[in-house]
């Protein structure tokens, strides 16, 4: 497993390689890296693929506070280490929050985004404080029981991925989520600056997902200088790559062979 030192973090990430269009992937809350192997094994083919874990997640740890505009810096920053340009960065849910933020801060190094179960949604107060509960809980050291139930079930709604995400997160040092999850409660509101994303944008939603309802990744598609589509996923929760990547797989691909 490379690291590579970026804004004095140590990212863990991998890199396909090879000599295609770099594209970075960027996961969700309480997910990490490995989320994307479905579209990794396709687009690996023709693309140099690049996933890495955020801080507090998978193998990336966290020293202090931080927001989803650092976490942009870090994708850069990672781009910078693997001598990487220009790249589309595919973003779920805090992934897509930090691609976003990317394509404002730095929009001559991100060549396109896809969101997926994301967007610009703010969480109103019930939503919030609704978290905040499950984020102490997760800090707490109670078992996971019906809360990591609950929250895999929001986020994955399969099963069978259920339990092995469960099992994950039962395995791993659960005060790592600390600052992950004062970021997730404080982002800032960046709706007001959509029209600043000029490069093309693909947008997946879930139509089952209750985290960031689907007509605000419709409102999204509207606002954007250059939204070539919005693909809803019949029956997925919020990680619509992880539990149907036979729709979104083949979405991004033709979104990635469109771009100039």
């Amino acid at each position: 497993m490379p690291v590579a030192e970026v804004n004095g973090q140590q990212i863990a990430y991998d890199d396909t390689g090879g000599d295609g269009p770099a594209l970075v992937f960027s996961h969700g809350f309480l997910m990490d890296r490995t989320m994307f192997e479905a579209q990794i094994d396709v687009l690996s083919e023709i693309y140099r693929c690049v996933t890495w874990d955020e801080r507090g997640f998978g193998d990336t740890p966290v020293d202090g506070p931080f927001t989803y505009w650092d976490s942009a810096a870090d994708a850069v920053g990672l781009m910078d280490h693997l001598g990487i340009d220009e790249a589309i960065l595919i973003g779920m849910s805090q992934g897509g929050y930090l691609s976003l933020r990317a394509a404002m801060a730095y929009p001559d190094r991100v060549r396109g985004l896809v969101v997926i179960d994301s967007g610009v949604f703010v969480d109103d107060e019930e939503a919030l404080a609704g978290y905040a509960g499950m984020i102490q809980h997760w800090l707490s050291d109670e078992p996971l029981g019906d809360v990591g139930t609950m929250v895999a079930g929001l986020i994955i709604g399969r099963p069978d991925l259920m339990e092995k995400w469960i099992g994950i997160w039962e395995s791993r040092d659960r005060s790592t989520i600390e600052y992950p999850g004062e970021c997730l409660l404080n982002r800032d509101d960046i709706s007001g600056r959509v029209d600043e994303i000029a490069c093309p944008v693909l947008i997946v939603h879930g139509e089952e997902d209750l985290a960031i309802p689907i007509d605000s990744a419709r409102q999204l598609c509207d606002d954007l200088a250059d939204c070539r589509g919005m693909i809803p996923v019949p029956g997925a929760a919020h990680a619509s790559n992880l539990t149907h990547p036979e729709v979104v797989t083949p979405a991004i691909a033709e979104f990635l062979a469109g771009i100039d």
